[in-house]
C-alpha cells in the first residue's frame, strides 16, 4: 500500500513564506498527475494545485493563484508548493495526492498563518 508523507508544514506571519512537500512509497516513481488539497478547520477539504506527470502543466484554484508554486521532482518521487504572501485564511492541513484514484490520505502538514 503506498504511503504518502507530507512536511514543511509551519508557523508563518501575515505575508510570510513556506514550503511544503510529499512524498510517496511507491516505485518506480509514480507518473501521476499530482495535486496538493488543504482542509481549514471546521470545512471540507479543498483543492490547492494540480501538477502534470512531467511537471510541464501547472493549475491553480483562485484563491491561491500567484501566490503558490507546484513542482515535482520525479527522480526523487516529491512534490513540493511554495507558498508565498500567505494570508491568515491559507491556515489549514495540506495534503498531497493523485488526482484520481487517490492513494489513502497521508497525516498531512500543518500550516498556521498569524494575523
Amino acid at each position: 500500500q503506498v504511503q504518502v508523507t507530507e512536511s514543511g508544514g509551519g508557523l508563518a506571519q501575515t505575508a510570510g513564506s513556506l514550503r511544503v512537500s510529499c512524498a510517496a512509497s511507491e516505485r518506480p516513481p509514480p507518473s501521476y498527475n499530482m495535486a496538493w488539497f488543504r482542509r481549514a478547520p471546521g470545512q471540507e477539504r479543498e483543492f490547492v494545485a494540480v501538477i502534470s506527470r512531467s511537471g510541464g502543466i501547472t493549475y491553480y484554484a483562485d484563491s491561491v493563484k500567484g501566490r503558490f508554486t507546484i513542482s515535482r521532482d520525479n527522480a526523487k518521487n516529491t512534490v513540493t508548493l511554495q507558498m508565498n504572501s500567505l494570508q491568515p485564511a491559507d491556515t489549514a492541513v495540506y495534503y498531497c495526492n493523485k488526482v484520481s484514484n487517490l492513494w489513502p490520505w497521508g497525516q498531512g502538514t500543518q500550516v498556521t498563518v498569524s494575523s
